[in-house]
C-alpha cells in the first residue's frame, strides 16, 4: 500500500500526473479495493479492551484518490433494462456472488463495499461507503460518500446519512455497529454514532447541533458524537436573538438501551420503555 500512497499523494500535489498511465492505474487499484473491501476509507483503531470505546482512523490519502478518480473517469451511458443513466462512476455489480440481497430500485455505486448479509431496499450508496454485514438499509434511505455503517444496523426508512469526501482529513459520517437510526432521521458532517445507540424518528444531527443528555440532574451537552447505547429523541431549546427568544431544534438523550446479548430483545424493550417514535 505504500506503493498506491506515494503515487495518490503525488498526484494530489500535482494534477498535471493524472496524464500518466501509472496514476490512472494506482488510482483504479485503491477504488478496486474499496470496491471489494480490501481498503476502507475509516476504520476502527486497534483494541483488544471491549470496555473502552474505539477511536477511529481516517485514511486522507483513500479519501483523495476517491476524489482523484473522478476527473480521469469518461461519462458513460449505462442502460440497466429500461432504465438509463449517464455518469462517471459505474454500478456495483455481482452482489449474488458476494451474498448481498438487493431489492429493486436499489443503487450502489463501484467503489462502495456491501458485506455479505447487507440487505439493501430501494436505497442509495455511494463511492466510498462501507455498509456491515446483517445492515439493513430501508426504502429511500442514502449512504453517502466515504460514510461508514457497522453491522447489523437498521437505517430506516428514508434515513440520510451525509457524505463526507472533502477536505480529505475530514472524518466521515460513522454509524456503529448494532445502531437503529429511525424514519426520516439526518446524520451528516461526520457525527458519529456510538455503538447500539437508538434515533427516534426525524432526529436531525450536525457537527453544530446540540446532543444534550437530560437524564441526569444537570443537562450534559454533546456536539457531534452520541455515546454508545443512548436513546435519542428530537427536542428543543430556547434561544436569545435579537429579535426575541426562539426554539432551537436539538436532540436530548432520555436514556439508554441496556446492554445486552440479544440486540432485537434489547432493542425493542428501549423503544417501548421511552415511546420512540421510528
Amino acid at each position: 500500500m505504500t506503493a498506491l500512497k506515494e503515487i495518490i499523494e503525488a498526484a494530489w500535489l500535482d494534477r498535471t500526473l493524472l496524464q500518466h498511465w501509472e496514476t490512472k492505474k494506482a488510482i483504479r487499484e485503491v477504488i478496486e479495493k474499496l470496491d471489494i473491501g480490501e481498503l476502507r476509507v475509516a476504520e476502527p483503531s486497534p483494541n483488544t479492551n471491549s470496555t473502552i470505546p474505539q477511536d477511529w482512523i481516517t485514511h486522507e490519502w483513500i479519501k483523495k484518490a476517491i476524489v482523484l478518480y473522478f476527473p480521469i473517469q469518461e461519462m458513460l451511458t449505462i442502460e440497466v433494462g429500461p432504465f438509463e443513466y449517464h455518469d462517471k462512476i459505474p454500478l456495483k455489480k455481482g452482489f449474488a456472488a458476494r451474498g448481498v440481497r438487493v431489492v429493486p430500485q436499489a443503487l450502489a455505486r463501484y467503489g462502495s463495499f456491501i458485506e455479505k448479509g447487507a440487505i439493501l431496499m430501494p436505497s442509495y450508496v455511494n463511492i466510498g461507503a462501507w455498509v456491515g454485514g446483517g445492515t439493513m438499509v430501508d426504502t429511500w434511505a442514502t449512504v453517502g460518500s466515504c460514510a461508514q455503517i457497522g453491522r447489523n444496523v437498521h437505517l430506516a426508512g428514508g434515513v440520510g446519512i451525509g457524505g463526507v469526501l472533502e477536505p480529505p482529513q475530514a472524518t466521515p459520517t460513522i454509524i456503529e455497529d448494532e445502531c437503529f437510526i429511525g424514519s426520516r432521521c439526518i446524520v451528516v458532517e461526520g457525527v458519529h454514532i456510538g455503538r447500539e445507540a437508538v434515533l427516534g424518528a426525524n432526529v436531525v444531527l450536525t457537527q453544530s447541533t446540540h446532543i444534550i443528555d437530560v437524564t441526569g440532574s444537570e443537562p450534559v451537552v454533546y456536539k457531534g458524537k452520541v455515546p454508545a447505547r443512548a436513546v435519542v429523541i428530537p427536542g428543543t431549546y430556547p434561544r436569545q436573538y435579537p429579535a426575541g427568544t426562539y426554539q432551537v431544534a436539538c436532540a436530548l438523550i432520555i436514556g439508554q438501551r441496556q446492554e445486552s446479548t440479544d440486540k432485537k430483545v434489547s432493542l425493542n424493550e428501549a423503544l417501548r420503555e421511552y415511546a420512540v417514535s421510528v
